[in-house]
């Protein structure tokens, strides 16, 4: 195998120290219970990664409120004491084989399967979602039509972040990623096509970018200069593969601009494939733009399970961290494999993801 080295070097996120520079991606798994709490199964599946060497665990995305913020049925939330104390024991144990685990909170915004608590969907803008449900999360047909958010309800969705993230640190997790990523809320407010307001939260990207900017200065404030936070950024959506920005790195350049300065520890962004430019003019990958202009340490997410591809985009300086979604589903202990050089598995679907077994678990 050739030189791997930068991956097993320390790095440091905000307050958190990885012993190497290998992660668990953030995968959609609706695998809690009907009330949101994390399961038993949870915990073994989250242990397994850490005990496979990975040094850091981003969570599922875990919903904000009980109100529009969940998006699947059987989707873990963290809005009340008992998911909370559901959480604890998910992150004792990983913190027992020794790995850092981060939550990733999450507002789906217009692309639910479904929602527990019988609300209907909310966006920046009433526009149809492009694409329809997935069958792997129990879903058929189009997206509803989402509301206009109204002032009330992002001023809600604020807090529905702030108090999450307070939930987190109760739990004890290392540290949150805000996912701002997708095609969910906080990137349908990003997003020019989703986004057709005309008021400060619609327009142009500086004003696109303003929700995830309010909501990362409000966690930060709410959770002190000690707690890691991060957030996650993307130009493809679930439902949309192939969408880039269409100011390309301009605005790249406002939108990591805004988000290095609004108090977090951390870029996570995902492409298909995280090498590659981020746009078809050519130029630097994402992973690179953000590092060039959020200035912050970046964690590159996209068909990096190749040690070398993996390696690289870390030596070169692109990124300081990545994270692995197939990869790591199909060689749970990658990192141990890869240190020892030994094969490693490809990934299978069928495989990995028994019929029965309700481990239901997608990059996304």
């Amino acid at each position: 195998m050739s030189d791997v080295k930068s991956l097993f070097e320390t790095a440091f996120l905000g307050s958190t120290t990885l012993d190497n520079r290998v992660g668990v991606a953030p995968m959609t798994r609706i695998s809690a219970t009907a009330e949101g709490l994390a399961t038993n199964q949870m915990r073994a599946y989250y242990t397994s990664f850490a005990r496979g060497g990975f040094s850091l665990i981003i969570t599922e995305g875990i919903y904000t409120d009980d109100k529009s913020s969940p998006g699947y049925i059987y989707q873990p939330g963290i809005i009340n004491k008992e998911q909370t104390e559901a959480w604890r024991k998910v992150v004792d144990s990983v913190h027992q084989a020794g790995t850092k685990i981060v939550a990733q909170i999450m507002h789906t915004g217009a692309l639910v399967h479904g929602n527990p608590f019988g609300h209907a969907s909310i966006g920046p803008s009433a526009v149809q979602p492009k694409g329809e449900k997935s069958e792997t999360y129990e879903g058929t047909g189009p997206y509803p039509m989402p509301k206009e958010a109204t002032k009330e309800e992002i001023t809600e969705v604020i807090t529905g972040f702030v108090n999450a993230a307070k939930r987190t640190q109760a739990a004890g997790f290392d540290g949150i990623e805000i996912h701002g990523a997708n095609g969910y809320l906080l990137d349908e407010f990003l997003t020019d096509y989703t986004n057709q307001r005309t008021d400060e939260y619609g327009g142009s990207t500086e004003n696109r970018v303003r929700l995830l900017v309010e909501v990362s200065k409000a966690i930060r404030e709410a959770v002190g200069p000690d707690f890691t936070v991060g957030i996650r950024i993307s130009q493809a959506k679930v439902n949309d593969q192939t969408h880039k920005w269409a100011g390309k790195e301009k605005d790249a350049e406002i939108i990591f601009g805004r988000l290095g300065q609004a108090g977090l520890d951390f870029i996570h962004v995902t492409e298909y494939e995280a090498w590659k430019p981020a746009f078809d003019t050519g130029g630097l990958s994402l992973a690179a733009l953000a590092k060039k202009y959020g200035k912050l340490p970046v964690i590159a997410n996209g068909h990096l399970e190749n040690p070398e591809k993996a390696n690289k985009i870390i030596a070169n300086g692109e990124a300081d961290v990545v994270t692995l979604g197939k990869g790591a589903l199909a060689n749970h202990e990658w990192v141990t494999k890869v240190k020892n050089g030994k094969a490693l598995a490809t990934f299978n679907p069928e495989e990995v993801l028994k019929p029965n077994a309700k481990i239901k678990a997608f990059e996304v």
